[in-house]
């Protein structure tokens, strides 16, 4: 959500940034939203006037009944009820129109960086860089689930029979390197400073809508029916749910933490091939960070956090690259993304494994995280950034370490995770 302020002073801007992303059926929001927010000001001045003058006469009642004035008093006091009356009914007219503001502010776009190439789909995503040597093997890369069948790791069936789809049972080795690429990212991140924590899994609404938009609520979170709780998509939700209202000493940042949490989403409108086996599921695990800072220093923690997940996959011998994500495929809060995508030696192309959104003040705003130094009081900036996401991440590495005779390689780093084993089979 952007200042107010901001948008009081610089409707151009903000109607170009809608027009940037593509949205523009929203363009008229702007106009609407500064004459509601000239009214909610006029509504307050009437207001605060009111109660100045309340105060005011208060004072003069008290002064006529000291002198024995009881007639003027009284007068005056009928006054003062009078105007009570009004000061009602605006208070109720601008505590409306506030909501209105408010309303229309949380689905205006946020400003995106400069930076962002403007394209109107995740098509139009700009390739930065790639990292690590992309191979196509000489036999033929089995689809993952089969991959895993052949471990007796994976059982779909039941998992149908007993969930429906979209869900899945790990077994044997197969499970075992789904907790073990879990634990060697954690361990991962903390050697890179970060404090390890494991979250609430359900957050309250309030906390929802501060750090999402309406439009990623409705197609990811499942609500606890007759409770004011919903599972969380990703533990970046509740992580900077934790910061919500307070005050942080400007000494005490950045605050830099990674987590463990199970992740529910909904996955609506996912079709297609590749949603076979665990590519597009409703439940998955996953490792994240998240950051807290100075606005100064959010462009260097971008920075920090995908290279972060870069490296680990590297240790991984998974090649991936970095994609920018285009101003189309931005959500509404973010600022500025970058995809991490992971080589898959059977498609011959590279699929998403992680995100980094750099999302401004966005979410500090709506959820009042504020920073105070000694220049005063400000928002905090937040970003976050996937570490790793399995089952997903297990198809890059099963795919990526995957030998011709059917067993799967255990790179170094990952072997103390995996009771020393170099190879499954």
């Amino acid at each position: 959500m952007i200042d107010i302020k901001f948008l009081r002073e610089n409707p151009e801007i903000v109607k170009q940034n809608i027009k940037n992303k593509f949205q523009d059926s929203k363009l008229p929001l702007v106009d609407e939203v500064i004459e509601l927010d000239e009214e909610s000001r006029k509504t307050q001045q009437e207001a605060d006037n009111l109660r100045a003058n309340r105060k005011a006469v208060s004072k003069q009642i008290g002064a006529l009944m000291a002198q024995g004035k009881k007639e003027e008093a009284e007068a005056l006091k009928e006054q003062v009820n009078k105007e009570a009356e009004n000061l009602a009914q605006l208070e109720e007219k601008e505590a409306i129109l506030q909501e209105k503001v408010k309303k229309i502010m949380m689905v205006i776009p946020n400003i995106i960086d400069p930076s962002v190439p403007i394209g109107k789909d995740d098509s139009e995503n700009v390739e930065i860089k790639k990292y690590g040597e992309p191979v196509v093997p000489d036999f033929e890369v089995p689809y993952h689930s089969e991959i895993m069948e052949k471990f007796n790791g994976i059982d779909l069936d039941s998992a149908r029979k007993v969930a429906g789809n979209g869900f899945y049972y790990l077994m044997g080795d197969i499970a075992r390197l789904h907790s073990a690429i879990i634990s060697y990212a954690r361990d991962f991140m903390i050697d890179r400073g970060f404090t390890y924590c494991i979250p609430p899994f359900m957050i309250r609404s309030d906390v929802v809508t501060g750090v999402m938009s309406f439009s990623e609520m409705e197609a990811m979170m499942y609500k606890i029916e007759g409770e004011d709780l919903f599972l969380i998509g990703t533990s970046e939700h509740s992580m900077i749910g934790k910061f919500i209202d307070t005050i942080i000493p400007e000494e005490q940042l950045p605050q830099t933490l990674t987590s463990y949490s199970p992740c529910f989403r909904k996955e609506k409108g996912a079709h297609g091939l590749e949603e076979r086996g665990v590519y597009r599921i409703h439940q998955f695990e996953k490792q994240e960070m998240i950051v807290v800072c100075n606005p100064e220093d959010s462009k260097m923690w971008f920075d920090k956090l995908w290279q972060n997940t870069v490296d680990l996959f590297g240790t991984l011998d998974i090649p991936v690259r970095t994609l920018e994500c285009c101003s189309g495929d931005l959500a509404d809060l973010k600022v500025k993304s970058i995809d991490v995508e992971a080589w898959s030696p059977r498609q011959k192309k590279y699929f998403e494994v992680g995100s980094c959104s750099n999302l401004g003040d966005a979410q500090a705003r709506r959820l009042k995280i504020r920073v105070t130094g000694k220049n005063g009081k400000y928002f905090a900036h937040t970003l976050n950034n996937t570490v790793v996401a399995p089952p997903r991440m297990l198809i890059a590495f099963l795919e990526n370490n995957l030998n011709e005779d059917g067993t799967v390689n255990i790179p170094v780093a990952l072997r103390p995770y995996m009771g020393g084993k170099e190879k499954i089979q």
